[in-house]
């Protein structure tokens, strides 16, 4: 299905599936996935950062995956191990390796933008 819905999770006291992107689209794909779940965060106040306490705040939340996938940030988080985050990049780091760990990280590769007969 076009927007994923299919495949999202939808929890008794969710208010979505709905396109969590809006009306404004994707802004050229920089609200998918690793970077939605960024913006949550506070980079200058929100470190050292708790997981479970930013679980429990934005675990409904919908999170994109792709063009066809949402998923709920706590679907996310179940692959997250480590529970406290001493910085950004440390934030960064443990869920980037749990989405590619768990199938919610895609990358087209470098072949997508490299012309290959230059």
């Amino acid at each position: 299905m076009r927007n994923g819905f299919a495949v999202a999770t939808q929890l008794p006291d969710m208010d979505w599936p709905h396109d969590p992107d809006g009306e404004d689209g994707s802004e050229g794909r920089r609200k998918y996935g690793h970077a939605v779940i960024a913006k949550k965060v506070n980079e200058e106040e929100d470190f050292p950062l708790d997981r479970d306490e930013f679980v429990a705040e934005y675990s409904d939340d919908p999170i994109r995956l792709d063009d066809e996938r949402v998923v709920s940030l706590g679907e996310i988080f179940e692959g997250v191990e480590q529970s406290e985050f001493e910085d950004f990049v440390d934030f960064h780091t443990a869920v980037g390796e749990a989405m590619r760990e768990n199938g919610y990280w895609s990358y087209e590769g470098a072949d997508q933008f490299v012309d290959s007969e230059a």
